[in-house]
């Protein structure tokens, strides 16, 4: 059998086949770079051979994290599928839009969501669905792998085709499918194999949801093309990621989290006893990071090395490396390889060093747009420049800054919310005359959402009345955490809510309440 230049997984098969490559925690499951190409190979046969799968044909995933997820993104890179992970933290309805959108073929869903996908299966137009339990055993989709042989026809790729689609919130309240393509994979295992020192003697330990480019491609799919091995957390767990950073015995090298990851294990009672020596690389990004967080870490002898990107981009666009991390707190790093970078005003063209504007990044690790998206395509991507939305300004070293959102989504445990999915959703309520969405600083998640609210003459409706009406709604972290009431939301002469001055006014009427 000839082995695809895109196969990441066969390769290392063929190289060293008794290698581990992944290790699922939750189940205690541990896969040799063989077994997990031939049990991937098998899946491709079945979601040919039952599914009808082809070349460029959507397959769904709605499960937490597991080994399956790579294994079922494996699959698809063998027969030119596009994985679509789902993002098990929205709502039932939230997820039929993206499913109705997106249109795949099969649906491979975890027990856990059983009665949801009862649910979409009424909503939506999927015809077939697999069920799994990322933990093995007796499941349709362990009998799919043992009852196919490892004989699908692999098909031929380049580059430009699809290798995932993944959905982020829209500005305009609907979620947007980022194209990513094989092209863009390579490349950021380029661009963040180098500065992160990934080798095939990295140990990785994968903690984000692998629905989020940040737990799919930092560090999983980069360690994968290395040839190194991944652990897969089901569910993020502070003392059991320092208990795992510390043993010996499991050897890690490799570690990636969020702001609010590395907040929580710096809390644990563990971290001060933690042995963080072995650690050659503890990536961090999804937000910004306090600079008191990263001193807490510093003085336990760990630099944390920021970087910034998005889905769009792969995500690699800013990196550190150890000594910036160190040297230049609070940045974001530099450019990386294979990718070029401006910063520009509202007029559209680069503003002067050193001054603030928006990031646009434009490179082979870029998206080469949106699914069904033309619209948002021509609105975000400019002669081949993405405009990532984030305001952005470099010193004269060329360290870049984010300094704040360009537009007005914001982070809230590393999830990217956006304020217009939300009112979208609030503005059905009855009673509600004018509202608006902004983020606000909160030590526990970073940002939170704020309901700046305008009520009707005669409606009597109260915060707790409010937050009651998103449940079900809204995914738990798209929800409003606080609610404010005023009279007027302050906007411009062409009716826009000036975002800027009602955060003003919202923080003077939180602090005095």
């Amino acid at each position: 059998m000839a082995v695809l230049h895109y196969d990441w997984l066969a390769h290392h098969a063929e190289r060293v086949p008794d290698k581990t490559v992944w290790v699922d925690l939750h189940s205690n499951r541990s896969f040799s770079y063989r077994q997990a190409n031939d049990r991937s190979l098998r899946l491709a046969k079945y979601l040919q051979s039952k599914a009808g799968i082809e070349k460029g044909d959507r397959v769904g995933v709605l499960a937490m994290n597991s080994t399956d997820m790579l294994e079922i993104q494996s699959a698809c890179a063998k027969i030119g599928a596009v994985f679509l992970p789902l993002n098990w933290r929205l709502t039932v309805p939230e997820l039929a839009f993206i499913i109705e959108d997106a249109g795949p073929e099969i649906l491979i869903h975890d027990a856990a969501f059983r009665d949801e996908m009862t649910e979409l299966l009424q909503k939506t137009k999927v015809p077939l669905a697999l069920e799994t339990t990322g933990g093995g055993g007796e499941t349709p989709y362990e009998a799919a792998i043992r009852e196919n042989a490892p004989t699908p026809a692999l098909a031929t790729l380049t580059h430009d085709d699809i290798w995932t689609i993944m959905y982020t919130s829209g500005t305009t309240g609907l979620p947007k499918g980022a194209i990513n393509t094989y092209g863009m994979a390579f490349y950021n295992a380029v661009n963040m194999g180098f500065p992160m020192k990934i080798t095939p003697d990295t140990i990785t330990l994968t903690i984000l949801p692998l629905f989020h480019t940040g737990g799919l491609n930092c560090y999983s799919s980069v360690v994968l093309y290395a040839g190194g091995t991944t652990l897969v957390m089901r569910a993020f767990d502070p003392g059991e990621c320092l208990r795992i950073i510390d043993d010996p015995e499991v050897g890690l090298t490799h570690f990636f989290g969020v702001p609010a990851n590395y907040l929580f294990m710096s809390q644990h009672p563990a971290f001060a006893t933690t042995d963080f020596s072995r650690l050659i690389c503890s990536g961090i990004g999804g937000a910004p990071t306090p600079v008191p967080l990263l001193e807490t870490y510093d003085a336990r002898g760990l630099a944390l090395q920021q970087g910034y990107g998005m889905t769009e981009t792969s995500p690699t666009v800013l990196v550190q490396d150890a000594a910036m991390a160190v040297g230049k707190p609070g940045s974001t790093g530099k450019l990386a390889l294979n990718t070029a970078a401006r910063i520009v005003g509202e007029d559209g063209k680069d503003v002067a060093q050193g001054e603030t504007g928006e990031l646009w990044v434009k490179g082979p690790n870029i998206t080469p747009g949106y699914w069904n998206r033309p619209e948002a395509n021509a609105e975000t991507i400019t002669d081949g420049w993405l405009h990532t939305g984030d305001a952005c300004r470099i010193d004269p070293e060329g360290h870049y800054y984010i300094v704040d959102r360009w537009k007005d989504m914001y982070i809230s445990g590393g999830e990217n919310v956006y304020p217009a999915e939300v009112e979208s959703t609030l503005f059905k309520m009855e009673g509600i005359a004018d509202l608006a969405i902004i983020g606000v600083p909160d030590d526990r998640w970073d940002e939170v959402g704020c309901a700046v609210v305008v009520r009707a003459p005669t409606a009597k409706f109260t915060a707790d009345d409010l937050l009651l009406y998103c449940q079900g709604k809204l995914a738990k972290y798209k929800i409003p955490k606080h609610v404010v009431f005023i009279d007027e939301l302050p906007r411009n002469a062409t009716g826009k809510v000036l975002k800027r001055v009602l955060k003003d006014q919202v923080g003077e009427l939180r602090e005095t309440a």
